[in-house]
């Protein structure tokens, strides 16, 4: 076995998965807009760690590239996607993409709360959307995470529990 996510990596991941079903069962109030800001907060601490940490934590470790995610992808279709330790090209950009919409959340909520936009119906559909398209982008995630595990015959939610992953 071999370490390949770290404890602020899991620790994001399980806690920002969290606060994402918390704000889907508590859809407004306190907790609610309290949830989406620490959920916030931790992608930004993920973003932080990305560009300071060491190993698969690491962004220039596993942020692919535009060309490299669509080569995996055409893999993964054709049934010959190569196994990754760390991230996968579509994973990865399923991370950014989530972390994109959390953060838009995030100001959209900020924004409802100012008097300058308070009581807008555009900005709380706005808001409303992108939550619906996060659940879906959340929903992707969990499915494709099943298809790899089985195919690859690798827990891989396990793995972001334990932190580690077979070496080989």
């Amino acid at each position: 076995m071999i370490a390949v996510w770290d404890r602020i990596v899991r620790f994001v991941h399980w806690s920002v998965a969290a606060l994402v079903l918390a704000n889907f069962v508590f859809e407004t109030g306190p907790l609610h807009r309290y949830a989406g800001y620490l959920a916030v907060a931790l992608v930004a601490l993920r973003l932080v760690w990305g560009f300071t940490a060491t190993g698969y934590a690491r962004f220039s470790c596993w942020w692919p590239g535009f060309g490299k995610t669509v080569t995996y992808l055409r893999q993964t279709i054709a049934g010959r996607a190569p196994r990754y330790i760390g991230i996968n090209p579509m994973g990865a950009a399923m991370a950014v993409l989530l972390w994109l919409l959390i953060a838009s959340l995030g100001v959209t909520g900020w924004m409802m709360g100012l008097d300058a936009y308070w009581g807008e119906e555009w900005l709380q559909e706005l808001h409303e959307t992108v939550a619906y398209v996060l659940l879906g982008g959340v929903a992707i995630h969990v499915t494709s995470v099943i298809v790899v595990s089985i195919k690859s015959r690798e827990n891989l939610p396990k793995a972001m529990l334990t932190g580690k992953k077979r070496s080989s």
